[in-house]
């Protein structure tokens, strides 16, 4: 017996089995690995809502349910149209993904109890890569991870379980078509993932992937040839340092079939990379590119690339340039076979930061958003913040690039320049918890990040409706109650947590919790400069620059206090704490009042989770009570210690007379 929920795959019994018929008979003339999973699927799905066993007919007038492969439709690879006619339901795609994405699509739409009579869909992905990053280490501990222990790997050693197959089955559910399977910081024995001492679990693991059409990826560690093959530099323009990679790369690809490609993280925070040895990025991701081509390889490059041993008393440099200072001299260097893995804003994955300027910037070279599930600056999956309005506003975010396309929506499915290698990536939220994300809430954001990956005009509130209905309850007047707990979660967190843009007033190390003056004068470079009179980092023209590294479109707006979204208004200029905002409010109040709000309203959603006794499954209902009592704890200590933080600085009362200390 598994020791692990099935998340929005439970497939619970449907009362109203007046669909029940078009699953009693499947016919198709398919038989490839992907097809077999889908009848698989199917059959699972039949057992547990309508209680009975599909059959696999041999007669099309008698079916149901219809697979069909059609190479003629315009799909492409991973398209499908799902339609009744005369009775029966049609799955039809160009391509076996499609018809397993099309099976999903078509299942969870019965299990959340959405009319599928007279049903017509078409749907074709945008974005071609569609990605989580695991951050698992090799001893089974997850940087980052609040949701218990890998179920990849346990004290050294690659694990290979039943529960793979089911986070496989979830993950191509919702469309995902690849995943990194270890941390990008390769350490402590995850350098030996690319040797003989772990091809054999590894090509398992792969094989359970490809049957659901996942490519798999590893991390490398660039200094590979070094540490495991024994020269003496990992210089990317040696001619022994290229023949070790083509040869480890022959061996790689030869035993793991199902080989995407590799994940680098490379001279970011310590990782060695091609800077030693006065090579540049390209230099470094040409190399491996050109290593894994003859595979049909990819090499995915992080762009996390910054000075993490900044001197706090240098004003001047800004943590916020350096993505763009570092990649942007390299637009068109990068062979066709490497994207470049951009985070959405230009810090680290805070509850509110700008676009990444790179999205419009870089014209030439592939590109893909990376954005974060885990919840590592935004609660850590203890404090409920649904991330699907943050990810939307990121891809709707107009870059003024030129084009008429301008989006970063548009630019990572290669519209907007034509590359043909983009797409989305996530560093993945899940563990070895029963539930998978710790919070049961967020898995919203694990599903909502394939949905959204998969269909970006979806909106925020239709996968949050379809998530809740498919995990926690097909109840209507449950749905909106846990949907509106979603929905204002995110502006609830920022309101008690940083204000304005600020970021990073949290502990160091572990992320969690309040403490103002934490990486005030540190070498991370993330700074509010907080004094007795104003607060806040000038990044204007005037300031660092960062402003203009955005096409003028977006510096206009950015680099004057008047015309800057006032939700970034402390990430982009210094401000005193008299000035005054949009709505009147001095910014001392706004961050006095936006404080006190951000807890007042935990304990209001709290209030109204605990309506939902009785109305939903007991388990579920009592592990989210017991976060919600955790994250009223931590509100209100957020709450106190920013504010008393702020009035200590400032000396100016709060005018409603509240208490600070």
């Amino acid at each position: 017996m598994c020791n692990w929920e099935q998340a929005w795959l439970a497939y619970e019994l449907i009362e109203n089995q007046k669909d029940k018929k078009y699953f009693e008979s499947v016919y198709t003339q398919q038989n490839g690995v992907l097809v077999e999973s889908a009848l698989r699927e199917i059959k699972t799905a039949a057992e547990k809502l309508f209680s009975i066993t599909v059959r696999r007919g041999e007669n099309r007038e008698e079916a149901g349910l219809i697979l069909e492969l059609n190479p003629a439709l315009n799909l492409g690879k991973e398209g499908y149209q799902i339609t009744e006619e005369e009775d029966r339901i049609y799955i039809r795609a160009a391509k076996e993904n499609g018809l397993l994405y099309g099976t999903f699509r078509l299942l969870l739409m019965v299990s959340s109890g959405k009319e599928i009579t007279g049903i017509s869909i078409r749907e074709i992905p945008p974005n071609p890569v569609r990605m989580l990053n695991q951050w698992d280490n090799i001893d089974g501990s997850i940087e980052r991870g609040y949701a218990g222990r890998s179920f990849f790997y346990e004290n050294g050693k690659v694990c290979v379980t039943e529960r793979i197959r089911d986070y496989a089955r979830l993950l191509c559910s919702v469309g995902i078509n690849g995943i990194s399977i270890n941390n990008v910081n390769v350490r402590n024995g995850a350098e030996w993932l690319i040797s003989e001492r772990h091809y054999k679990e590894l090509e398992q693991i792969s094989h359970i992937f490809a049957q659901y059409g996942i490519s798999m990826y590893l991390c490398i560690d660039f200094a590979a040839p070094m540490t495991l093959g024994g020269l003496s530099c990992a210089d990317p323009l040696k001619e022994e340092v290229k023949d070790w990679w083509e040869k480890k790369c022959g061996e790689i690809f030869g035993r793991l079939p199902n080989m995407g490609g590799f994940l680098v993280k490379a001279d970011s925070e310590g990782r060695p990379g091609p800077f030693a040895y006065g090579r540049n990025h390209a230099d470094g991701a040409n190399m491996l590119a050109r290593a894994v081509k003859p595979y049909g390889g990819t090499i995915i490059w992080r762009c996390f690339v910054y000075n993490c041993q900044q001197d706090w008393r240098d004003r001047r440099t800004d943590r916020a340039c350096a993505g763009y200072d570092n990649f942007m001299p390299l637009d068109g260097k990068f062979d066709d076979n490497v994207i470049l893995q951009i985070k959405n804003g230009p810090i680290d994955f805070q509850v509110r930061e700008p676009v990444h300027p790179l999205f419009g910037g870089l014209q030439h070279t592939n590109q893909m958003l990376e954005v974060q599930i885990a919840q590592e600056y935004t609660g850590q999956q203890i404090d409920v913040c649904y991330l699907v309005p943050m990810w939307k506003e990121v891809l709707d975010f107009s870059t003024g690039c030129g084009k008429p396309e301008d989006t970063v929506a548009d630019i990572i499915s290669g519209r907007t320049f034509g590359q043909q290698r983009c797409g989305m990536a996530a560093v993945a939220n899940t563990g070895r918890d029963a539930n998978w994300t710790g919070h049961d809430l967020a898995g919203a954001n694990l599903y909502g990040f394939g949905r959204l990956a998969f269909a970006p005009q979806l909106s925020a509130e239709e996968i949050a409706s379809e998530w809740i209905s498919l995990q926690i309850s097909r109840d209507s007047d449950v749905n909106r109650s846990i949907s509106d707990i979603l929905l204002r979660s995110r502006e609830v967190y920022e309101k008690y947590t940083a204000p304005l843009g600020i970021g990073f007033m949290v502990n160091p190390a572990h992320h969690y919790g309040p403490n103002p003056e934490g990486y005030e004068y540190s070498k991370w470079g993330t700074y509010h400069r907080a004094d007795h009179l104003a607060v806040g980092v000038d990044r204007s023209a005037g300031g660092t620059g960062y402003s203009e590294q955005y096409f003028e479109k977006n510096a206009a707006l950015f680099r004057e206090k008047g015309t800057c979204p006032e939700n970034l208004l402390l990430f982009f200029h210094r401000v005193p704490y008299t000035y005054r905002l949009h709505s009147g409010k001095t910014l001392i109040q706004h961050i006095y009042d936006s404080h006190f709000e951000g807890h007042e309203q935990v304990l209001q959603m709290q209030k109204d989770w605990e309506l939902l006794e009785g109305r939903i499954p007991q388990h579920i209902f009592l592990r989210v009570k017991e976060r919600f009592t955790r994250q009223a704890e931590n509100s209100r200590e957020w709450c106190d210690v920013i504010n008393s933080f702020f009035y200590r600085k400032s000396m100016i009362p709060d005018e409603q007379g509240r208490e600070i200390f």
